[in-house]
């Protein structure tokens, strides 16, 4: 009997079973592949059970929020200023993870916010403002990332005295918060933080509108 058709049905074999063990090797070591559930954007460094290690130095940040304030009768202001507010806001990261090994581990982020709103108490008029932010996320290597955020910008609003006295104004804000994920490129987004308007003396009067607010939105992740 010819040994041929032995020879060529071998050789199959051995070629068949090179190629899987390839594959299996190829998806056991991807960190991207599905066997390392959770956050695997390309963008989105991943640990060994998907949870975020540190946002990339290329990965860009979409917020939507809403929320309101509570107005503070400080720092000068005769009036408690109290407003409805939505915010729409762009970031990019500014570079990788700074600080491995450090509590404070994590990534400096350039943000643009435009927001507005009205004051419903104790007047009703509206509001309107632009503000750069800069921000540091810190990479916890959990779903929950915490950041802290500061902001100075412009403002346009309706808002008289006896705190205010023109329409253009600045604004200052300083903000704590955490993004939750719920999926590897979305997040609930909670946010709370301190917000200051006044003209810098550039007209009277200039006692100023001081509140705290608390914002929860999404911010998308690419």
């Amino acid at each position: 009997m010819s040994t041929v058709p032995y020879a060529f049905g071998l050789t199959w074999l051995v070629v068949v079973t090179t190629k899987a063990g390839a594959e299996t090797a190829q998806t056991t070591t991807d960190p991207t592949s599905e066997a390392a559930p959770g956050f695997s954007l390309g963008s989105i460094r991943s640990g060994q059970e998907g949870f975020i290690q540190g946002l990339g130095p290329a990965v860009h940040t979409l917020s939507l929020e809403s929320g309101a304030t509570d107005g503070l009768r400080i720092l000068g202001s005769r009036q408690e200023h109290d407003l409805g507010l939505v915010s729409i806001a762009y970031g990019r990261m500014l570079g990788g993870v700074e600080g491995d090994g450090r509590w404070y581990r994590g990534n400096w982020e350039i943000r643009a916010e435009v927001f507005g709103g009205e004051e419903f108490s104790p007047s009703s008029d509206w509001l309107i403002g632009v503000t750069p932010h800069l921000r540091y996320n810190f990479a916890t290597g959990t779903r929950i990332i915490p950041f802290v955020d500061l902001g100075a910008g412009v403002t346009a609003t309706g808002i008289g005295s006896p705190d205010l006295s023109g329409t253009f104004e600045f604004n200052l804000q300083a903000n704590i918060g955490l993004h939750y994920f719920i999926r590897n490129n979305l997040a609930l987004t909670f946010e709370a933080g301190y917000l200051h308007i006044s003209c810098a003396g550039m007209h009277c009067p200039n006692l100023g509108l001081n509140t705290v607010k608390g914002m929860v939105g999404v911010t998308w992740f690419f």
